[in-house]
């Protein structure tokens, strides 16, 4: 199962893009997902920064594996998650 985040819509709403990277990570959580796809698309690389420090804060930082930043598609992070 993978989940996937289409950051396109609210690009631009910098709290509204927390909440629903939040969701989707809890929800990666809640339901044992090994990965979750987001797309915060190409751009000026603003949103994708943005996510990216998300991802480093150290509540989120705990709850997954790695992250890896799509080497053929700039506008594409993929977060794991390994589960026991």
């Amino acid at each position: 199962m993978k989940l996937k985040l289409d950051l396109h819509d609210i690009y631009n709403r910098g709290e509204e893009i927390d909440r629903a990277l939040r969701a989707v990570i809890d929800e990666a959580v809640a339901k044992k997902a090994p990965l979750v796809e987001i797309i915060p698309g190409k751009g000026s690389g603003q949103l994708k920064k943005h996510v990216l420090r998300f991802l480093e804060r150290k509540d989120v930082k705990a709850l997954y594996h790695r992250v890896e930043k799509d080497k053929d598609n700039f506008g594409r992070v993929f977060v794991h998650f390994r589960w026991k």
